[in-house]
């Protein structure tokens, strides 16, 4: 299959970041993201204002970005994503539906993008790598379901490492190395997922970085993308 624009530029921009920012596949969120256990100190309010989102009104992640197609339309299940933010773009009629978590996002302007992930009874989303070291993903337990032996049933691979989090845990981590996630229950995973702006870049890699969120802005304007429920 031939290799496209989108992920041949993906690779270059992924290479330049591993050349100039040493980061390993999981982070320390209390050194990289000290903001984090705001929304860990809220995450029961949190869930209770995801959960009154109706799911089969949030847009899929391919509907929002089609060229996410591959790893969200891939197997007939859902994966949506109700956001909030995305690239410091908000979405007023979604923020006004979950006060606690906008509350939060307001007192932390590191967060560049936000949402409510739904993941659909045993998909998976297949192994991949994001483009873009600048930020970091933290991903916070909201409603994980269980298997009969009590251990989390969604498992996330990240760099062929097995990682659960329970609810009210969270994970801060590095999403340019390759992953995958696998919902092995037969109830929806509900998380939220957050862009972080990575601290302390070199000079050079801030200002890439900044260049790139502005390209993304630009881009979803010009699409008229609705992320609205």
């Amino acid at each position: 299959m031939a290799v496209s624009f989108y992920d041949s530029a993906s690779g270059l921009v992924r290479r330049i970041y591993e050349r100039r920012i040493d980061a390993p596949p999981i982070l320390d969120a209390a050194t990289e993201f000290p903001d984090a256990q705001k929304f860990t100190a809220e995450w029961q309010a949190i869930r209770d204002e995801a959960l009154a989102v109706r799911i089969d009104k949030v847009p899929r992640f391919h509907e929002i970005m089609p060229e996410q197609a591959d790893i969200s339309a891939n197997d007939g299940l859902d994966w949506r994503m109700f956001v909030l933010k995305a690239y410091d773009v908000a979405v007023p009629e979604n923020v006004a539906r979950m006060p606690v978590l906008a509350r939060i996002l307001g007192e932390c302007p590191e967060v560049k993008s936000a949402a409510i992930s739904f993941l659909a009874p045993h998909k998976h989303i297949p192994r991949h790598r994001g483009p873009f070291r600048g930020i970091m993903r933290f991903h916070l337990g909201l409603q994980i379901p269980s298997l009969p032996d009590g251990r989390p049933a969604t498992i996330m691979m990240i760099d062929d490492e097995e990682h659960r989090i329970s609810d009210g845990e969270c994970m801060l981590w590095d999403d340019t190395y390759p992953h995958e996630v696998m919902n092995l229950s037969d109830k929806p995973r509900v998380a939220l997922l957050l862009d972080v702006w990575r601290p302390h870049m070199p000079v050079d890699m801030e200002m890439l970085s900044r260049a790139i969120v502005g390209a993304v802005q630009l881009g979803m304007r010009y699409r008229g993308v609705s992320y609205s429920a």
